[in-house]
């Protein structure tokens, strides 16, 4: 709203209403937008879902500290839905595709973490939304994610021209600003299934290679496997981050470092010299993702406000189903999502434990006639609980880690 408003009052020549115009002032606007809305009315919001009850159920566990966080406002989610969707709908350039997708992603998760939070608070059913629906809501959204890619003409990727020989075409071209002729090579915009593999020298993975066995059919079969990639990870990583909440601003921390890194590789990725320095693959008009990302980051910091010991509310599934997702989603849009395992680390750790624990308990039940565990409890933060050692140290000790793998995601950039 505000980028069309700039365009309708750039005639009249106001003073500084020019900023608008660049997304570095319109992502700190969002992160400021949002910081308030989830601050200032979040506090509203957590006073309403105490006088009206709607207060966590807490099984005993046998967890230090456990049992004072029963009754504590649930489905505090909506604080940072609504931290994410007003400062976007402002702030960015609404009628781009990315901004669209992103939008969609928030809504739809959150509204599927909203229902399972409501059949739980509402309906007293500890099950909440059967599993099943859950992830039947995250597939359409993978397949949405999908078609988009696939169908949209402004999602493409620009790639250098190659010639018959396999070397890149090169073009003489002239600076309108200075004259000058200077020597560029050719570029072209193509629909793409390629995406970053980090660490290697051409840093660059296409999903064709995996079904280049099947000759004229690969261009159609790449799309398949491309769509049943992008689905997995959304389902994977929703659920993993839905785990993650577990302890108090642990999920919501490592949201906030991820969707920070994830921000920094989409202005570089969406900037042709950037992207072009750094030698990476360049993506027209996803820039606009950073006040996107601005916003995401500004509604994880203003819950965290809230949300870190003790807590005085919990997201529920209607904030950890959408932050996962967005992540998930955001990643494979700016063609990082085979980053994943190393930026979003905690969440797949948390994942694994449960697997593993999972797994390991029916196996020995089986063979032994008797369940054995590799962790005390699992997810994984509560093996630590049960050790004895506090909460917030743990969360603290999740974070640092947290931001080690965004580190180490963000050196991709350059070591391969």
């Amino acid at each position: 709203m505000i980028y069309y408003l700039y365009e309708w009052l750039n005639q009249y020549h106001i003073p500084g209403i020019g900023m608008a115009q660049y997304i570095s002032f319109r992502t700190a606007g969002a992160i400021i937008l949002s910081l308030i809305i989830t601050t200032v009315y979040g506090k509203r919001l957590i006073r309403y879902l105490k006088i009206k009850q709607i207060g966590e159920e807490v099984r005993d566990l046998g967890l230090e500290g456990q049992l004072q966080k029963k009754g504590t406002p649930t489905m505090g989610g909506i604080i940072i839905l609504a931290g994410i969707v007003i400062p976007t709908l402002l702030f960015a350039k609404i009628n781009n595709t990315y901004i669209i997708l992103m939008l969609v992603t928030t809504i739809w998760l959150g509204f599927i973490g909203f229902t399972d939070d409501y059949i739980k608070v509402f309906k007293k059913n500890k099950q909440g939304l059967a599993g099943k629906f859950k992830v039947m809501g995250q597939i359409s959204l993978g397949l949405m994610v999908v078609a988009t890619l696939l169908f949209s003409p402004d999602v493409v990727v620009r790639e250098p021209v190659k010639s018959a020989t396999g070397e890149w075409m090169k073009e003489l071209v002239t600076d309108p600003e200075t004259g000058e002729q200077k020597v560029q090579i050719t570029t072209h915009e193509v629909k793409s299934t390629k995406t970053t593999l980090p660490f290697i020298k051409k840093n660059e993975f296409d999903y064709a290679w995996l079904v280049g066995f099947a000759g004229d059919n690969t261009q159609w079969l790449k799309w398949l496997v491309y769509a049943v990639a992008i689905i997995l990870i959304i389902v994977a990583v929703s659920n993993a981050a839905n785990l993650t909440d577990g302890l108090d601003g642990l999920a919501t921390g490592t949201s906030a470092i991820s969707g920070a890194t994830l921000g920094i590789l989409a202005y570089v990725s969406g900037n042709v010299i950037y992207s072009n320095y750094l030698n990476i693959m360049y993506i027209p008009n996803l820039g606009e993702l950073t006040v996107f990302i601005g916003s995401f980051i500004g509604a994880t910091i203003g819950f965290l406000w809230y949300n870190s010991y003790p807590a005085q509310v919990f997201m529920g599934d209607t904030g950890s189903l959408a932050m996962g997702g967005i992540l998930a989603v955001f990643s494979v849009i700016i063609r990082k999502e085979i980053l994943i395992p190393l930026l979003c680390g905690i969440f797949v750790i948390e994942n694994l434990s449960v697997v593993m624990q999972v797994t390991w308990f029916k196996y020995t039940r089986h063979k032994y006639g008797e369940g054995r565990r590799i962790f005390l409890m699992s997810p994984i933060h509560h093996h630590y609980q049960k050790k004895g050692i506090p909460e917030a140290k743990i969360v603290t000790r999740f974070w640092i880690v947290g931001i080690i793998l965004a580190v180490l995601t963000m050196a991709t950039l350059k070591i391969r």
